[in-house]
């Protein structure tokens, strides 16, 4: 039997396969990647008698990956909180989807291990900018402010680690900053022992600061679109600049537009939480768009549609 641990590179992902590994201790072959990258399964070599644990990546993009592993006869273990309209039924498939816009995958994680290490569930919370969702968690566990701003700091770092278009982009490859995560059980002394997560706050400081001094491309009705440089930086910073917009102006819908290799664009999208319009249903007006309700992609968009992505993300959120 081999084990097999597929997991984004993000807060989320790293923060759910660590709670299920302090659970269930396992030798497992790690499959990861930059936060876009995912789908991961088709990069899983797996058959029968094998244990395959999926965590925080799209079960509609990886649907026929994961069919064609479960009819080679591996077990799959799914958590996940992205839309999958479409589940196979399949004995060797246990799924745990849960699609609400106030949880994430560590969170789902946290409810299937009935709070053992509910900590790191807050820390991918904060991660993934679900800061009320976090708070509750917090106070659950009795944590003071400071506390609570230290693991909103470690789960902002982490995630923002996870953006680039290829892991070069990246300060550290997330199966390495996984490993690392995993020798602590206790986030406090992650923070207090690891030179890496402060220089990752100051990465992800300095980064943030270059992207709040440019201008918006676009500004309209209830919307602001920024257009980054390309650059690594850029890549790197595009989820925590989009997630700080939220929180600085969460009336407003905000998209963050960024160079990528095939010469087209990637784009993050956040929605007003009041808002007719979704991040998720906007996104999916293009190809390779998804996400959740509040925060979602465009993985890649072609040059030449860029302003109608502009035309059509004013359009969308024309009104507060």
């Amino acid at each position: 039997m081999r084990y097999i641990d597929v997991f984004n590179g993000d807060a989320d992902g790293i923060c759910a396969l660590h709670q299920l590994r302090l659970a269930e201790p396992v030798d497992a072959e790690l499959i990861t990647g930059v936060k876009r990258d995912i789908e991961l399964l088709k990069r899983v070599n797996a058959g029968r008698g094998d244990e395959v644990t999926v965590l925080d990546i799209s079960l509609e993009r990886n649907r026929a990956a994961l069919v064609n592993l479960l009819e080679r006869g591996a077990h799959v273990r799914y958590f996940d909180h992205h839309a999958a309209p479409d589940i196979p039924a399949h004995p060797g498939l246990s799924a745990t989807i849960d699609e609400s816009a106030d949880v994430c995958t560590s969170i789902l994680v946290d409810r299937f291990l009935a709070g053992r290490f509910r900590v790191w569930a807050v820390v991918a919370a904060f991660g993934d900018n679900l800061v009320n969702s976090a708070a509750k968690l917090a106070e659950s566990l009795n944590l003071d402010d400071d506390q609570q701003i230290a693991l909103k700091e470690l789960g902002e770092n982490i995630n923002y680690n996870s953006y680039g278009e290829t892991e070069s982009d990246l300060l550290i490859p997330p199966a390495e900053l996984y490993r690392i995560v995993k020798r602590y059980s206790d986030p406090f002394r992650l923070i207090k022992k690891e030179t890496l997560l402060e220089q990752l706050s100051k990465e992800r400081a300095s980064d943030l600061q270059r992207a709040l001094a440019i201008a918006p491309l676009r500004t309209a009705g209830a919307s602001d679109a920024y257009l980054l440089p390309d650059e690594p930086w850029s890549r790197r910073v595009s989820g925590a600049f989009a997630n700080h917009l939220a929180i600085t102006d969460p009336k407003r819908a905000h998209a963050v537009i960024t160079r990528n290799a095939r010469e087209g664009y990637t784009v993050s999208v956040r929605s007003p939480h009041d808002g007719k319009t979704n991040a998720l249903d906007f996104c999916r007006m293009f190809p390779t768009g998804g996400g959740r309700l509040r925060a979602a992609g465009i993985n890649h968009l072609e040059s030449s549609r860029l302003e109608e992505l502009l035309n059509r993300f004013e359009e969308a959120f024309q009104n507060r």
